[in-house]
């Protein structure tokens, strides 16, 4: 069994982005900027802007956090949306998802200006994405594609399980893994809640990305030998005797699907910090297209 270590594979990555910054700036061009909208104070979307944050800062981006009430309407959040769409000092931003539920989320997708759109969630981005044209990729769908690439995993004739259909995993996941590329060139079966007996798809599966958000979904019995499995899951936890209060569990039951792995992502440390890296570059990508 090989693990696949996101975080080391994102070190590197961004340490090859902090050169690219400071080669573009050496060339008189001002610092990428990366701006993140936040709404309300959700615990996993508190932590995960902060990372990106503290990212931004280590490769020599500038970031910006708009931190907005959990009451704020539909309209004030599309007129911030507006308003950063119009800001030429910003390259790209997010705004993190999931929104208050009085808040339509496609609404406020669609209003995020595509050439900032570094999540790479607006329509004309997939559209582009699902015909392999040029476009920023969904972050972490980009930094699983980068995760098998790094790890020279071939794709190419593999069966391979996504789990999952949310537009911002699954999809995705499954329109990159089928395109005529590497990674890819997979036969690509997509599964979801209304499929009956999961298992009979995962068990005979090469590669199995699984994001469909329930702690320790798949078992060792749904899994082959020399599987490569990749688990998006990221589910908190009440863990009362660790520091935070909290841990992440995966959807993947790591301890016992493992051992039949020829490569697994862990929990933590696996595709969390690969999402990030994924939008870092997306956001060079367009400070690097404002100057064409």
């Amino acid at each position: 069994m090989n693990l696949i270590d996101g975080k080391k594979i994102s070190e590197i990555i961004q340490l090859e982005l902090a050169d690219e910054v400071k080669q573009f700036v050496a060339k008189g061009n001002r610092a990428p900027h990366l701006a993140a909208v936040l709404v309300g104070n959700d615990g996993g979307s508190v932590t995960y802007v902060n990372a990106k944050v503290k990212a931004c800062e280590r490769i020599g981006f500038k970031s910006t956090l708009v931190h907005l009430d959990e009451k704020i309407t539909e309209a004030e959040l599309l007129a911030t949306v507006s308003k950063l769409n119009d800001d030429s000092s910003i390259d790209g931003f997010i705004v993190q998802l999931p929104l208050p539920k009085h808040i339509n989320e496609q609404k406020i997708i669609e209003a995020v200006d595509p050439k900032k759109d570094v999540d790479g969630f607006h329509p004309s981005n997939v559209g582009r994405m699902a015909l392999n044209l040029p476009c920023y990729l969904p972050a972490t769908p980009y930094g699983i594609i980068q995760l098998l690439e790094r790890n020279k995993i071939e794709t190419s004739g593999k069966h391979c399980v996504v789990i999952g259909r949310s537009h911002i995993v699954g999809s995705p996941m499954s329109i990159l893994l089928a395109r005529n590329a590497y990674p890819g060139n997979c036969t690509v079966t997509l599964v979801h809640s209304r499929t009956p007996d999961i298992s009979k798809f995962t068990r005979d599966a090469d590669i199995i990305v699984v994001a469909i958000g329930k702690p320790h979904f798949l078992k060792a019995e749904m899994v082959k030998e020399g599987v490569v499995v990749i688990d998006v899951g990221t589910t908190r936890v009440d863990a009362p005797e660790t520091k935070n209060g909290w841990r992440l569990l995966g959807d993947v039951k790591f301890d016992e699907v493992a051992p039949k792995c020829s490569w697994i992502t862990p929990v933590p440390g696996g595709v969390g910090p690969m999402t990030i890296t994924g939008l870092l570059q997306n956001t060079l990508l367009a400070a690097k297209k404002s100057i064409y």
